[in-house]
């Protein structure tokens, strides 16, 4: 499942130099200067580990490298390598990319104990940048420093190739490599916040798909203890299977083998690994189709899955909250059928999908209770779909619950969203990445006055659960608590468009659960 984000990083540019001093901030490695914007300052393309290039490419990041003089932060630096996507960045080749970006309220120097909200971006981990989100609203009318993270994609992040557990790495599961690089840049984040303005001990991790499924992972990861305090995972339950061990090292070493990497010792396969050029990896992995994200077993990154972790109550003990849009697969369903279909392809395409149940879908699903057959297959693979529905989601629900955690529940659900991509003829709705524009403003488009007011409540709701563990927003409805399907809040524009619902009843929950 890809997690989507647009654009890409911007070269530095060091004519973008601020004069004021309060734009100089002194982290652990040396000052930085960034910029001085309407009541905010912006701090971008900061190093927070070493480059993993050469011999610490598929390797754990490294300590980053004090510098000299006034380190500029003005730009935002290169975006990890990555091939082009229909909804992702352009293509790059940079390896040196582990860097990230810092969003105070203007002055916040002044005003220490801000809360940090830690940024996980999306794109499938394949695709994506940290530089496109302008945190900016959050920092401001939230009070908050956020910080958002590039790090490692494709199969710079995450090949599970078994050879690279040897010598220095033995323990170290491959394939863990992007899971590893957000902790260590939590830990800069840990060291560095308070010159910031923020509080160390206040850091909440959050992040939309292929990020909510790594913010859902850290929250299963013994090595991440400590490094946050608060949870947030949009669109992407925290109960979805992830790689195992055994799964991701198949996989990797069928690849390595593709790239003439099995040289007949595991010593020498890592040197090969290391030694190919980045556009072979690239190209040969998407060529693969190859599964990305976090490996579970093998160490203690990860030993088990995040559903397993959270069922068994072995999870970093923190309130949670989580959450989808209405229509999540909209954006997908757009992507594979740009063009209209009709009622009959899309009841063939439920019978070659769906075998025996495809009946009762099609009773449950009918075309002609939509405005387009399109619509029904969105709408029947939104409330079906393992990683992103709402009867997902509601498992996760339940299991943070009974593993006695503070859990607070979402849906996301203005259809009139700016869309992602806007597919002409089709109503993207309020579809996978939707809620995005609604907490960085402009990254899809503009909102009209209803969409600034719910944004305003979104905000508010953010950053106050991170300040203080409880979602809280002005001149917005309360947000209960979830104790049962119905404690979920529906974040749509207009008057009553805030309210709990139960969305195990508008997903058809037990419908899907009796298949």
């Amino acid at each position: 499942m890809a997690a989507l984000v647009l654009g890409g990083a911007a070269p530095a540019a060091a004519q973008h130099r601020a004069p004021d001093s309060s734009a100089v901030v002194r982290t652990d490695l040396g000052p930085v200067r960034g910029l001085v914007k309407d009541g905010y300052r912006l701090f971008q393309g900061i190093p927070y580990a070493a480059p993993p290039t050469g011999g610490l490419r598929f390797r754990p990041p490294q300590p980053a490298r004090a510098w000299k003089g006034v380190y500029d932060a003005t730009s935002p630096r290169g975006q990890c390598a990555q091939l082009p996507a229909p909804y992702g960045g352009e293509t790059s080749y940079e390896e040196d990319c582990l860097h990230l970006n810092v969003t105070t309220p203007d002055r916040a120097n002044r005003r220490h104990g801000l809360p940090v909200m830690v940024w996980v971006h999306g794109g499938g981990n394949t695709t994506g940048t940290a530089s496109i989100h302008n945190a900016a609203k959050l920092a401001v009318n939230g009070g908050v420093v956020v910080v958002t993270i590039n790090y490692r994609l494709g199969p710079l992040g995450w090949l599970a190739d078994p050879s690279l557990e040897t010598g220095a790495d033995r323990g170290h599961q491959a394939g863990n490599y992007g899971l590893l690089d957000q902790q260590a840049a939590l830990r800069w984040v840990r060291r560095n916040a308070e010159t910031f303005g923020g509080d160390p001990g206040n850091v909440t991790l959050f992040g939309e798909s292929a990020g909510g499924a790594d913010t859902c992972a850290n929250l299963a990861s013994p090595t991440a203890a400590g490094l946050f305090h608060k949870v947030i995972a949009q669109s992407y339950t925290c109960t979805a299977p992830v790689r195992t061990e055994a799964s991701a090292e198949a996989e990797g070493a069928a690849i390595g083998k593709a790239m003439g990497c099995d040289k007949g010792s595991a010593p020498a396969d890592a040197a090969c690994l290391r030694a190919l050029p980045v556009k072979t990896l690239l190209e040969t992995f998407e060529a693969k189709a190859t599964e990305v994200g976090p490996v579970a077993g093998g160490d203690r990154v990860l030993p088990l899955e995040p559903a397993q972790a959270i069922e068994r109550g072995r999870i970093n003990r923190v309130p949670v909250m989580h959450g989808n849009t209405l229509d999540e697969m909209r954006l997908f369903v757009s992507l594979g059928f740009p063009n209209p279909i009709t009622a009959a392809e899309y009841e063939d395409f439920v019978r070659s999908t769906y075998g025996a149940d495809a009946d009762k879908i099609l009773a449950r699903y009918p075309a002609a209770d939509y405005p387009e057959p399109r619509l029904a297959l969105a709408a029947l693979q939104t409330d079906s779909n393992e990683l992103v529905s709402a009867c997902a989601h509601q498992d996760a629900f339940r299991l943070l619950k009974r593993a006695g955690v503070p859990v607070y529940a979402y849906q996301f659900a203005d259809r009139g969203a700016p869309p992602l991509l806007d597919v002409p003829g089709f109503e993207e709705g309020a579809e996978h990445t939707s809620e995005l524009t609604y907490l960085f403003p402009g990254l899809y488009g503009d909102l009209k006055p209803p969409q600034e007011r719910l944004s305003d409540a979104m905000v508010g709701y953010w950053t106050s659960f991170a300040r203080n563990g409880r979602p809280m927003a002005r001149q917005a409805p309360d947000w209960p608590r979830f104790r049962s399907p119905d404690d979920v809040l529906y974040l749509a524009p207009g008057s009553g468009g805030i309210h709990p619902t139960d969305t195990t009843e508008t997903s058809n929950c037990s419908f899907w659960n009796s298949l």
